[in-house]
């Protein structure tokens, strides 16, 4: 067997595809995100701007978030020396939970050292709490429910995204007595789209199903306090289990579910991705207990941030680029091809400065590849202007058709 070859070929397949991805070296500089350095190959660098990074809010440099990090380190050091049933639970993991708990109105909450881990961990585990478990999940879901659902050994069922018909009919198909999770996001990161929340709630309570929302591109920015989606339309009662991430709109890094005492309790007891893994640094825990506190007083920021995301989703309508637009704060611009869709890129980081990762299958459907922009409170009007005018200049270059795209 020639390994070598092999790899070679999956390799080659990527890039003949246009779809191999690159890094790029960056240094975000404290005080100034999104602007950060590309540092380059031959050694030399360059100023950029951070169009598709998922600190949302910029809570990644927020002073009281560093505060509570700079005291943490000085207090107890890097890691937490285990996992959170041998010596790795401390003042800052349990601050956070409470936190977290408080957030979303839940009994508990449960830290992981990702929301990947959390979702994979979570949904994989249940099937072991509920004997004969049949899992509906949204065909547009994140990879990692996809991954926990299926590693589950359990019943799944994949309806049509956001399709409601189509989840009651499955439903109904079913064995009425069997135990049942509808499994599905609030935010759809790759369109911008929302989830019907109430619809599938009430579909839950009709045929006897637990609900498991993915907030991850929600929490910190929907809600009075930045509970999500859930927390805005009222709803935070009608979800059995939340996912989140701190990593995302509150900055830091980590994920976890919010749920009962005992379905908190059941899932650090049983899930092996729990139990096994090293626990957050206190430090970690710290600033994220800090980011959350601080957003459920801070709608002035949630109010910008939204205000720069219908900014530049006017601006790119105004160009007749073909965007899409649900009325969230994602920004994904259309190219429909996965090679233009990296010379775009490309031309934007070298030509212009602007930094932005092509989106290409399996991330989202063949025909449909896209630049998605997070435009954040941070990215001002002097940003969106040099955006604007360099997708422009670039959309007539590569002689792409200008046609905005229904919402």
């Amino acid at each position: 067997m020639d390994y070598n070859a092999h790899l070679d070929a999956a390799i080659g397949k990527l890039h003949d595809e246009g779809r191999y991805r690159t890094f790029i070296d960056i240094e975000r500089r404290k005080g100034h995100y999104p602007h950060a350095v590309w540092r380059k190959d031959d050694g030399s660098e360059q100023s950029i701007t951070v169009w598709c990074g998922n600190d949302y809010l910029g809570m990644g440099q927020h002073p009281v978030v560093l505060a509570a990090m700079k005291e943490a380190l000085d207090a107890t050091g890097a890691g937490s020396g285990g996992t959170r049933n041998i010596s790795g639970t401390t003042v800052y993991h349990k601050r956070l939970e409470a936190e977290l708990a408080d957030l979303h109105q839940k009994e508990a909450s449960l830290l992981f050292t990702s929301a990947y881990i959390a979702n994979d961990a979570t949904l994989s585990t249940l099937p072991k709490l509920f004997p004969g478990l049949i899992i509906y999940s949204d065909e547009l879901n994140h990879a990692s429910m996809i991954e926990g659902i299926r590693r589950n050994g359990g019943a799944k069922r994949v309806f049509k995204h956001n399709d409601l018909d189509d989840l009651r009919a499955k439903l109904a198909a079913d064995d009425p007595a069997a135990p049942k999770l509808i499994a599905f996001e609030s935010v759809y990161s790759m369109d911008g789209d929302f989830g019907p929340i109430k619809e599938i709630c009430d579909l839950a309570d009709e045929f006897g199903a637990l609900t498991y929302l993915d907030e991850v591109h929600a929490v910190g920015m929907y809600g009075p306090r930045g509970g999500g989606v859930a927390e805005r339309d009222g709803l935070l009662d009608r979800i059995d289990i939340i996912n989140g991430t701190l990593g995302k709109a509150f900055g830091v890094h980590g994920g976890y579910i919010a749920a009962s005492a005992k379905m908190c309790d059941a899932v650090r007891s049983y899930a092996p991705g729990f139990i096994f893994t090293t626990s957050l640094p206190p430090v970690v825990a710290a600033g994220a207990a800090a980011s959350v506190a601080h957003l459920k007083t801070d709608q002035a920021l949630r109010d910008l941030h939204q205000e720069r995301a219908a900014a530049l989703k006017l601006r790119l309508k105004g160009l007749g680029l073909p965007i899409i637009d649900h009325g969230s704060h994602i920004v994904p611009v259309v190219v429909g091809n996965p090679v233009h869709t990296k010379i775009l890129s490309d031309h934007l980081l070298e030509d212009f400065g602007i930094y932005v990762q092509p989106i290409n299958f399996p991330t989202v459907p063949r025909g449909t590849e896209r630049l998605r922009f997070t435009p954040s409170p941070v990215h001002g009007p002097k940003e969106i202007d040099k955006l604007v005018h360099a997708m422009d200049n670039l959309w007539s270059h590569c002689a792409l058709n200008r046609a905005e795209m229904a919402g």
